[in-house]
């Protein structure tokens, strides 16, 4: 490591938010600071970087706690808007998952094995101020004597709602084709025989966890923007893979590391929310996520430097490797030929499409720095962090 390596701590940089003094970027513009500037004066010049994404993630729900009923109940089965939510928990507690499908969704009357309406879009409809139904089955005991309650009600209503999110901001993931000759639908959207499209799903050089591959600032108790509100990481996530290959600058080859995060869904907004019907696969929820990364020295300039052609992910099958867990791959692509519209996939041209939204990503990353210069929002140090592997730049040619 250099010797010319500047190092902050949290402390300072948020001294710096308070007094009005702190230089804050996103990771777009992060990218050229660095290109023109190299990692030591950038580390000098900024103190924050903030991310962005906004994109289906599956692995999402909620916890809420609908009120209690005279008699009291101990719910044993949950429906809203006759969404199953998971009631082994105690009394009026619950939890949403967001890929729960409606159990009596009329649209699919009309399109067969389809499903429009999920947990997801309960969770969205909550957040708008829309008012939801709610029935529930219980056993009777001395102490909870109510055996059913059917009632409407909105967020307001609920004394208590959390967003908690096993697997969110997965760091890196597939490119998926399907070399079949026959459609699949897939959570990966619709996908074309004969490896006709292939659909991507990651902010790339906005991503959080791809500004931060090793974790250094992102972990347990780092303060971010989830949902539109504030919210924090509280763990990392479920499929959490540090160990996947990884590139000269650190960044992973292959789907790695994610975050678990929570927030209170009160404060958060439909605009961050969003219900996803995809088709032939199901529900599920659109998520915005914005993290900070603070600049404490000179690598974490150069992670956060990071550009599109320089993150790479592997082309995969979706069509007949994926399913038979057959780990097999078709090459690999930066995610600047992913946005470029077109890759090449074994010889042949193929266009691509998003499944993320960079016009969300880069707002959320620009909410985020408003939110610091503002300073409405203070950066918070992990109590501890993620499962990592070892790393080092062996090359300070630039610095």
């Amino acid at each position: 490591m250099s010797e010319y390596q500047v190092n902050k701590t949290y402390a300072e940089i948020n001294a710096r938010i308070k007094a009005g003094e702190a230089v804050v970027v996103t990771a777009e513009e992060m990218v050229d600071i660095v290109r023109s500037e190299g990692p030591v004066e950038a580390a000098r010049k900024v103190d924050v970087v903030t991310t962005g994404t906004f994109s289906t993630m599956c692995s999402s729900g909620a916890f809420f706690n609908f009120g209690q009923t005279v008699p009291t109940i101990k719910a044993q089965k949950v429906w809203i808007n006759k969404v199953s939510a998971y009631a082994g928990l105690a009394a009026i507690d619950i939890y949403l998952g967001a890929t729960e499908l409606a159990e009596d969704d009329p649209l699919n009357k009309v399109y067969p094995g389809e499903f429009r309406y999920g947990g997801g879009h309960v969770i969205e409809d909550l957040v708008a101020g829309k008012t939801v139904f709610l029935e529930a089955k219980a056993y009777p005991t001395d102490c909870y004597a109510n055996r059913k309650c059917k009632k409407e009600l909105t967020l307001a209503d609920m004394p208590y709602a959390l967003l908690c999110n096993p697997r969110n901001g997965y760091q890196n993931y597939n490119c998926a084709v399907n070399f079949s000759d026959r459609t699949v639908y897939t959570y990966m959207g619709m996908l074309k025989p004969g490896c006709r499209n292939a659909n991507y799903c990651s902010a790339g050089e906005l991503s959080p966890l791809l500004n931060d591959p090793l974790y250094r600032t992102i972990g347990i108790g780092t303060r971010i923007f989830l949902g539109g509100g504030i919210g924090y990481v509280t763990w990392h996530g479920t499929q959490h893979n540090p160990g996947a290959p990884r590139g000269e600058n650190g960044v992973p080859r292959r789907p790695a590391g994610t975050m678990m995060v929570q927030g209170d869904l009160k404060q958060m907004s439909a605009k961050w929310l969003r219900g996803v019907s995809i088709q032939g696969y199901g529900c599920s929820l659109a998520v915005g996520i914005g993290v900070p990364i603070p600049i404490l020295n000179e690598e974490m300039a150069r992670f956060t430097g990071v550009s599109d052609e320089e993150i790479f992910t592997q082309v995969v099958d979706y069509g007949h490797d994926y399913t038979n867990g057959i780990q097999r791959n078709y090459g690999e692509v930066s995610y600047a030929e992913l946005k470029s519209g077109m890759i090449e996939v074994a010889g042949k041209k193929v266009p691509t499409a998003p499944l993320s939204s960079m016009v969300k990503a880069r707002e959320i990353a620009d909410t985020l720095r408003d939110w610091i210069l503002r300073k409405k929002f203070l950066l918070s140090e992990p109590v501890a962090h993620f499962p990592t592997v070892d790393f080092s730049f062996d090359n300070d040619e630039d610095s």
